[in-house]
């Protein structure tokens, strides 16, 4: 197929995707759409975590602590003046931060910035390291950044969190973003940097051997992976409308979430990345019944907390052990795929 139909097939995909949520705007109710924009959320997560653990082949467990970093610093951004007054109760917020607000856009650009900068610290030392000691790190900053939000009075509001954000995050922004995270990762994956990063992940010995600096080309990845956490972090603060360190909603938690999303999917695969996250949303929302009261037979069963999550756990652990590559492995949506689909029907 050629490049010219490729591009048209592409665009064509994302206009009849874009009409399918105007129409789920229009006709589904608020439940509904939430759980839609949570997808999209959801699938920028999983495609940044793809680029570091599945592209890049480096095992990282701090993908939650740049999440949260970038949910700070968008809520932080556009709180109004007099909110942030209100709401930092024990110690005042900081000059600048306690006198400014700025867009949301431009707040969720900021926020995957500074995480991309917290990566290119942890990364710098961090990726020095190999294997279990790398992930073992990076789980440790994740638990640094929990630590520093619960004690941070003056930056975090502590304990307290952030409530009242402003719900900015709709089904438009996580989907919009959620295009320009696959477009800009797809093209990295499949440039001279995306074949070194392969390289890399399949032979690091033999990689380095053939001059390529894997440490440089591990630390951008890493980088690049942190800047699109960020901006999931932003959006997801302003789905919840309230960051609170307290539980796991920017917590260690989330990062085995993510995970999850991607090995579902297929580990390197950002086709994947994105069924995964997908199902990850679906199945977390709809098993939440199973939490409730119920009556099965004519007996009531009352609600056990965090049953969903044990069930769609135990979904988990079965898939891995019948289908352990997950359910795309390494390969990825084509439209020459689709295309030799169709000719294997007519045969």
């Amino acid at each position: 197929m050629s490049i010219k139909n490729r591009v048209i097939l592409t665009l064509v995909a994302v206009v009849v995707i874009a009409f399918g949520l105007m129409l789920s705007q229009e006709f589904l109710n608020s439940y509904y759409s939430r759980i839609i924009t949570l997808i999209g959320i959801y699938g920028i997560m999983a495609v940044s975590l793809t680029l570091v653990n599945g592209i890049s082949g480096v095992f990282s467990l701090g993908h939650a602590g740049f999440i949260a970093v970038g949910a700070y610093t968008s809520a932080l951004l556009t709180l109004s003046p007099q909110q942030k007054e209100m709401t930092f109760l024990i110690d005042k917020l900081i000059w600048p931060l306690n006198s400014i607000q700025i867009p949301f856009f431009w707040a969720t650009i900021i926020a995957g910035l500074v995480a991309a900068l917290f990566a290119f610290a942890v990364g710098w030392p961090s990726l020095r390291l190999s294997g279990d000691y790398f992930a073992i790190a990076t789980l440790g900053f994740s638990e640094i950044i929990r630590i520093f939000a619960l004690n941070l009075n003056w930056l975090t509001n502590g304990a307290l969190g952030l409530k009242a954000l402003p719900d900015y995050t709709t089904v438009w922004w996580s989907w919009g973003w959620l295009l320009v995270t696959v477009a800009c990762i797809t093209s990295l994956s499949y440039s001279s940097f995306g074949r070194a990063l392969r390289a890399i992940r399949e032979d690091r010995v033999a990689a380095q051997a053939m001059g390529i600096n894997v440490f440089k080309h591990q630390l951008m990845a890493f980088v690049f992976g942190g800047f699109f956490a960020g901006i999931s972090g932003s959006l997801y603060a302003h789905w919840l409308s309230t960051i609170d360190p307290r539980t796991n909603t920017v917590g260690i938690l989330l990062t085995f979430n993510v995970l999850i999303m991607i090995v579902l999917g297929g580990l390197g695969s950002i086709t994947g990345a994105i069924i995964g996250g997908a199902l990850f949303a679906f199945l977390s929302e709809w098993l939440r019944f199973l939490e409730s009261p119920m009556n099965v037979f004519g007996f009531k069963i009352m609600g056990i907390s965090g049953m969903r999550m044990l069930v769609f756990s135990s979904l988990f652990v079965i898939i891995m052990i019948f289908w352990p590559r997950g359910i795309m492995g390494r390969k990825e949506f084509t439209w020459d795929g689709v295309a030799s689909l169709f000719r294997r029907g007519r045969k």
